[in-house]
């Protein structure tokens, strides 16, 4: 069964990222910052997350993916936190601004974190899919996360949706692994829009 893909209208509609129809845009259902995108599948509990953030000048372009990647554990509490690979860096020859290309480092782990304020108790244990893009030229660390369930706590709100236990795969189910969805959102990601970071510096 192939998934019916779609381009997704990000940030008021200076960016776009292709990815699976099945993640429902969650920015209007509850609380999320204005610098942050979320979508969600909820009957797989899978996420993509955009976030846009002010240029880390002290965190090495090598690297800045697991970086960031340890700084939502600690964000998060996370437990059990571990980077499984980590790319070197590479330039986005697709994502230009005054012809400067965007550079991208990916890191992949796993972690155990908890739903909203459930703490330890109910954490799930998610593999979590980081691309940190950085456009140097307007200020900007564009942050792509994407969340995949591993194991389902049965003291987690996820497992009224989901069910507890070992989750069972994307493709098991017909459905796009994470680490294709995460691919394509990458490789998709366009700013249509240069006016969204303001005065470039």
């Amino acid at each position: 069964m192939a998934e019916q893909l779609s381009n997704r209208s990000l940030f008021g509609g200076a960016i776009v990222c292709h990815f699976p129809t099945r993640f429902q845009d969650v920015c209007d259902v509850r609380q999320v910052p204005d610098h942050q995108e979320a979508f969600v599948d909820p009957a797989r509990d899978e996420s993509v997350i955009f976030e846009l953030l002010d240029f880390k000048h002290d965190v090495p372009d090598n690297g800045s993916a697991t970086w960031f990647f340890q700084d939502l554990a600690s964000e998060q509490d996370a437990g059990g936190t571990m980077v499984i690979e980590q790319s070197g860096v590479f330039e986005a020859e697709w994502l230009r601004f005054r012809n400067m290309p965007a550079v991208v480092t990916t890191a992949v782990g796993q972690m155990a974190i908890s739903k909203g304020r459930q703490g330890r108790d109910a954490q799930n244990i998610v593999k979590v899919y980081l691309a940190n893009l950085r456009l140097k030229e307007v200020g900007t660390d564009a942050l792509i996360t994407a969340y995949e369930p591993l194991m389902i706590n049965h003291l987690s709100e996820s497992a009224n949706s989901v069910g507890a236990g070992l989750a069972v795969p994307a493709a098991q189910s017909g459905f796009m692994p994470m680490d294709d969805v995460f691919k394509m959102a990458v490789s998709s990601f366009r700013v249509l829009d240069w006016s969204l970071f303001g005065s470039p510096p």
